[in-house]
């Protein structure tokens, strides 16, 4: 694992008031009033991997480190085993540099790249499929109870989204408590940065949740066995492929979770139905998000 010294698992939580990651912006609404918003910031930030650049992605910038090692762990470019000496972040220059013990060489597999359907230009790489085909999933269950708990404590939570909206957000329960809540323009983001928080804390994922406001799409899917997480839950829909993937690998997979309401598609073994729903709420208008009332 990491040389680098295990500092104390924070806690990740949304910060909605830090004035890096929004600026206000001047308009008109549908009456021709003066208004001004608040909206999420995008900027560049480009990863190397040792001496060679891997890719720049648009981020509202927050824990660039731990999108760093996420990014390259899914993408199969950073196994878990591996030793990385450092991590170096300029702020001034946008550039993180990630630095492993052993030598590495990307060329070929750069060249072999497939646009993914998540926003704001992800992409995934040709062997990854192969990369989890031998993964086994930990047993695991997920308590409706829990799944209750955790999301509304997520759509009620403070966060950048409710603040400003056009933003995803990924969080990692442990039961029904949030533990890692990372946002950002893209879903893929999100959950890199917690898989680099995974990582660079030394966190089991054995028994733990994701949760996401995107659609469950392969991508999704393949993220998340990659960490190891054996249930995957979303507000939003699936794809027909995300569901397929899901199965073939045994992984967990609820969408269309709001209020009182889901479907499980896949590793319903998993489910413990011990909540009685006549104590469930439904979703309050102030904390709907999109795709509230259609699939994302």
């Amino acid at each position: 694992m990491m040389k680098i010294d295990k500092a104390p698992v924070p806690l990740i939580l949304p910060n909605p008031q830090d004035p890096r990651l929004t600026e206000a912006v001047a308009g008109t609404d549908q009456a021709g009033a003066a208004v001004e918003i608040n909206v999420p910031v995008e900027r560049p930030l480009t990863l190397y991997l040792n001496a060679q650049e891997i890719v720049t992605m648009m981020t509202i910038g927050d824990y660039p480190e731990y999108l760093a090692l996420g990014y390259l762990l899914n993408q199969n470019m950073l196994k878990y085993d591996d030793v990385v000496t450092e991590v170096e972040y300029d702020d001034d220059l946008q550039v993180v540099v990630v630095r492993t013990e052993h030598h590495t060489n990307f060329e070929q597999k750069l060249k072999k790249r497939t646009q993914t359907s998540g926003c704001a230009q992800g992409t995934a790489f040709g062997d990854l499929l192969e990369a989890v085909e031998s993964v086994a999933l930990p047993k695991a269950e997920l308590r409706t109870s829990w799944l209750y708990q955790m999301t509304h404590a997520i759509n009620t939570m403070p966060s950048l989204y409710l603040e400003a909206g056009a933003i995803h957000g990924c969080v990692l329960c442990k039961e029904g408590t949030p533990i890692c809540y990372t946002e950002d323009v893209g879903r893929h983001n999100a959950v890199d940065k917690i898989a680099g928080w995974i990582y660079r804390h030394g966190v089991d994922p054995a028994d733990k949740i994701l949760y996401t406001t995107g659609r469950l799409t392969s991508e999704m899917v393949i993220k998340t066995v990659r960490m190891g997480i054996p249930i995957l839950v979303s507000r939003s829909g699936f794809t027909a492929w995300g569901v397929d993937l899901a199965r073939q690998v045994g992984l967990t997979l609820v969408g269309r979770t709001r209020g009182k309401r889901f479907i499980a598609l896949s590793g319903q073994e998993r489910i413990v139905y011990d909540q009685n729903l006549a104590f469930v709420e439904e979703e309050s208008a102030r904390h709907k998000r999109k795709g509230a009332e259609r699939d994302d």
